[in-house]
């Protein structure tokens, strides 16, 4: 077996079809299956390089030594794999704010079993990879695979069914998305001790599970159509009726800011008025504008404008998780 340092790259995605709350704490299975786009902007690089001197694995985000924490354990789901004890050093770097509602974890467990199976000498398929970054992140199942992708709820206790598969590449059918983000820092309640909150407290939350299905159905079609109208319908409900579970917690979870709502608001106005875009909010107040080819300036001309938002930023659909070479 060969253990050597290696590189990948992988695209944070957002969900259209959202996925919130699980149904197995332990392996991060979820309670509702989910449809996204992975970005080809905003993404995660990280370097895995196993070293004997280390007595234990070392992880270093943006410059800064983190605790090894869920890191070390998918590692050692893929150390078991590969009959191998040796700790890591994990570098990681994002182009884009950590940890504000932007799905760095996604892109970042998504590049770690990416380089790590590589590094470890283990050749893995594309569902595999898929069931591993879910143990680090759910959303992280996703970033495996580039353009439309979705994510399967399963059934089977162990998770091996609960993995992504693409359903549309970038190529296909080349959205554009605006990124207005409206606070650059850390959120206050992260996306997994949120989830838990929701599912413990929320009176709409079975609501919210009971309905997923449904939105599923159409999003998929829309997609398989390219029709733009559907799949925006469906992606703004399916936003709204998360965040509508989170703020019938207790104490109700509030995500936005109001920037957030300016830009909502905006891109509402941009659609009435003829533009091809529609919005969606994870977990965070930064807000995502989904736009047809050839829209993405103008609503980022909007977005900009709008009181609050810290910076605009514009990409496409990209590729999944990939293992790189040089800078």
């Amino acid at each position: 077996m060969s253990v050597q340092q290696a590189t990948a790259r992988a695209g944070a995605n957002i969900a259209l079809v959202k996925y919130w709350g699980k149904r197995d704490q332990q392996l991060n299975l979820p309670a509702a299956g989910s449809i996204s786009i992975t970005l080809a902007g905003l993404e995660t690089r990280t370097t895995v390089t196993p070293d004997p001197s280390l007595d234990a694995d070392c992880f270093v985000l943006d410059d800064a030594e983190q605790p090894a924490g869920r890191v070390g354990a998918v590692l050692d789901l893929l150390r078991e794999m590969a009959g191998e004890a040796t700790s890591c050093r994990v570098e990681s770097v994002n182009n884009f704010p950590t940890g504000a509602g932007l799905a760095s974890s996604a892109s970042g467990f998504a590049a770690l079993v990416t380089a790590a199976s590589q590094a470890l000498g283990l050749e893995l398929s594309e569902a595999k990879r898929s069931e591993l970054a879910r143990r680090g992140s759910g959303s992280a199942a996703r970033s495996i695979f580039g353009g439309f992708v979705e994510m399967d709820a399963g059934q089977r206790d162990d998770g091996s069914d609960a993995v992504a598969h693409p359903l549309l590449v970038a190529e296909d059918w080349p959205l554009e998305v605006v990124v207005a983000v409206t606070d650059c820092g850390s959120k206050a309640v992260g996306s997994r001790d949120g989830m838990n909150h929701t599912m413990r407290t929320s009176p709409y939350y079975p609501a919210w599970v009971e309905t997923v299905a449904g939105d599923l159905d159409l999003a998929r079609r829309a997609i398989e159509a390219r029709n733009f109208e559907v799949l925006a319908e469906v992606s703004e409900h399916s936003a709204l009726k998360m965040h509508a579970s989170m703020l019938a917690a207790r104490p109700g979870l509030v995500y936005w800011n109001p920037a957030t709502l300016a830009c909502i608001h905006a891109v509402r106005d941009l659609r009435a008025a003829g533009t091809g875009v529609f919005f969606t909010v994870d977990a965070g107040p930064q807000v995502k504008a989904v736009c047809l080819p050839g829209e993405g300036e103008r609503v980022a001309q909007a977005l900009g404008k709008q009181k609050g938002v810290a910076k605009v930023m514009v990409t496409g659909l990209g590729p999944g998780a990939l293992v790189v070479t040089g800078p």
